[in-house]
């Protein structure tokens, strides 16, 4: 083997891994950079999956509570007197009714 080959050799051998920091950089690139299949994209849909998570859980829990207030109020008694007289300021013909403010 000549002078030239053997420093060619010398040279590739230790600079083998440069392919391989090549390969690893573009597919760490492709992952951060690609649209379809991204990390910050990916994040940015978890957070979003998360807050939809939070707000039908919400929405399940006033869902619950309006659905007790339905039934006592169809159920009748003191609980459809209460929400008519202090929602709706109702009164009866022989009563005054004073409305007090925090003012």
């Amino acid at each position: 083997m000549s002078k030239t080959a053997k420093k060619a050799s010398f040279w590739v051998r230790r600079r083998s891994h440069i392919p391989l920091l090549l390969v690893g950089g573009l597919v760490v690139a492709l992952l951060f950079f690609n649209e379809d299949a991204s990390v910050s994209l990916n994040m940015e849909y978890e957070h979003r999956i998360n807050s939809l998570k939070r707000e039908i859980k919400e929405c399940r829990d006033s869902a619950a509570y309006y659905r007790l207030h339905r039934e006592a109020i169809e159920s009748g008694g003191s609980d459809l007197e209460y929400i008519a007289r202090e929602q709706y300021r109702m009164q009866r013909p022989t009563e005054d009714v004073f409305l007090l403010s925090d003012n």
